[in-house]
């Protein structure tokens, strides 16, 4: 059991600790982890049952707590056994070990039962929230909503100067720029946005750790105006699925969303976007398709689905209408922050992180799919961070 870190180094929660030992891979030094993290689905089950029993995931970190799932557990829907629990259970020295090495490169951890989980993730995206985030930068930015800016890698420089002068307009406008830190699009938005000194939130597929080390990102971050996030662990290496799932992320943390450009009917931009549209799509944010400049039989078809049209704003003022207007806002937040183990249930008490002062970090947690292994497509991006790999 862990409950601080070697030399009084940041401490965790006995809740956040058990959360992570189940959830995250702990990659600490770039290691494969030695046993699979629980999937979303699985994790969501085993917390539902200890809510039931009257449980929280620290019991678990008792031998007593885990004594009380053995004649319970084939009811859980879960392919993993109890013996796999247990080994997650199990890997306290390798917790410490990744504590401290993120909290010496500055990356802050949060579960989805603690006080700084965003609240938009949260309430969005309910049983879907990873149950952990890693992150670097102010945490609180993560609330505050903003312009989700998304499209392809592969872009022309027109499309690159476009993309950036949305970024330079938002950041006239007080409008925080959400986007995925890839090259093409989503780096030009970030770009666009933080050298016209305004503020952008970075969702990471991958490559926490190199993000927040490098020199590009080092004044952004400290100043407040940048911050990084990542639902996988922060030494994590691409694949497809984790750039799929940022992408719902990278929605949820908006207040509408602008789809530069995209493939028709394949890619992670693609992807992304149709799965907010239409009357089962998630409808996290409103989605608009840029409406100048070349044509895109992707654009096109997107508005078929439900997307509309950006009206291509050129004042601060016309920007924060289409962003912020509450005719147009999907979601609305509705009350303070809950702390819940479970986003889509009641709440319950939860707990919060302790960590030293200085720069916070997110932490990474599992994907909305079962299995972590399953292949998906990947999204795309340019500019001020690179944290992800090309599709």
């Amino acid at each position: 059991m862990v409950t601080a870190l070697p030399n009084g180094r940041p401490w965790v929660s006995q809740n956040a600790q058990a959360i992570l030992l189940l959830t995250a891979p702990l990659l600490a030094g770039g290691s494969r982890p030695s046993v699979r993290p629980l999937p979303l689905g699985d994790y969501n089950n085993l917390v539902r049952y200890l809510r039931d029993t009257g449980m929280e995931p620290e019991d678990l970190l008792d031998p007593e707590g885990l004594r009380e799932l053995d004649d319970s557990w084939s009811t859980l829907r879960t392919r993993r056994t109890l013996e796999d629990v247990r080994r997650l259970l199990g890997r306290g020295f390798l917790l410490a070990q990744a504590l401290e090495r993120w909290s010496a490169r500055a990356i802050w951890v949060v579960t989805r039962p603690d006080d700084g989980y965003p609240d938009r993730l949260r309430k969005k995206m309910r049983g879907k929230a990873p149950p952990v985030l890693y992150g670097c930068g102010d945490r609180g930015a993560l609330d505050v909503g903003g312009l989700a800016v998304v499209g392809s890698r592969k872009v022309n420089e027109e499309l690159v100067e476009y993309t950036e002068r949305v970024g330079r307009l938002a950041a006239e406008a007080e409008v925080p720029v959400v986007s995925g830190g890839a090259r093409g699009v989503d780096q030009a938005a970030m770009r666009g946005s933080l050298e016209a000194g305004g503020r952008a939130i970075g969702v990471l597929g991958n490559n926490l750790e190199r993000a927040a080390l490098d020199r590009g990102n080092r004044e952004p971050l400290m100043d407040g105006r940048l911050v990084l996030v990542s639902s996988f662990d922060p030494a994590v290496r691409f694949r497809g699925w984790q750039a799929m799932e940022r992408n719902k992320q990278i929605y949820a943390l908006a207040d509408a969303g602008l789809v530069v450009n995209s493939d028709h009917g394949h890619g992670g931009t693609w992807a992304g976007a149709t799965e907010q549209l239409g009357p089962r799509g998630f409808g996290y944010v409103p989605v608009y398709v840029r409406s100048t400049g070349e044509p895109s039989q992707g654009l096109d078809e997107l508005v078929a689905l439900g997307a509309d049209r950006w009206p291509e704003p050129e004042t601060r003022d016309d920007l924060r209408e289409i962003v912020f207007d509450d005719a147009s806002r999907v979601w609305e937040p509705a009350g303070p922050p809950q702390r819940e183990l479970f986003p889509s249930e009641n709440a319950v008490p939860g707990v919060s992180v302790v960590r030293e002062s200085g720069p916070t970090v997110l932490a990474e947690g599992q994907t909305a799919k079962d299995d972590p292994e399953s292949p998906t497509e990947a999204p795309d991006g340019r500019a001020c961070v690179e944290a992800s790999k090309d599709e």
